[in-house]
């Protein structure tokens, strides 16, 4: 096991971040949410409020758009998404959140709200408001979707 102290920035973001995702699958599938991949969850967290195309979609989750298209098949077939024509280009078609997809969002979000939470309660309030800073700093030169 490699020390802390020789952990790299990216790794020591991405344990947290990879524990709160379990938390918010577990809290899903108890909710009976249970028939969605990470893969399919990282497309469908791309969706906006009024739909995205699917090369949007593949772009902002760094797949291929065969793969972005394989997985928002896999999500209509379960009832998450829908795909309607884009009103901006009739060539175009739009996914959107159905409402299966909308019902798990209160779920999620009660979780997200709750290891927050634990984690204030773990770092301290000021350490904690601090690591939000920084990480929201660090979106400016990040997300390109920011």
């Amino acid at each position: 096991m490699v020390p802390e102290s020789e952990l790299n920035t990216g790794l020591l973001l991405f344990i947290p971040y990879r524990a709160l995702e379990n938390r918010v699958f577990a809290a899903l599938a108890e909710a009976g949410f249970d028939d969605f991949t990470p893969a399919q969850a990282r497309v469908m967290q791309r969706i906006g409020p009024n739909g995205t195309r699917l090369t949007d979609l593949a772009e902002q989750a760094q797949v291929t758009k065969q793969t972005a298209g394989f997985l928002v098949d896999q999500l209509e077939k379960a009832g998450y998404v829908r795909r309607r024509p884009d009103p901006t280009d009739k060539r175009a078609r739009l996914v959107c959140l159905a409402e299966r997809a909308l019902a798990t969002q209160p779920i999620a979000a009660g979780v997200v709200a709750e290891v927050e939470k634990e984690w204030e309660a773990h770092l301290g309030k000021r350490r904690m408001t601090q690591l939000r800073q920084a990480l929201t700093m660090l979106r400016e030169i990040t997300d390109p979707y920011a």
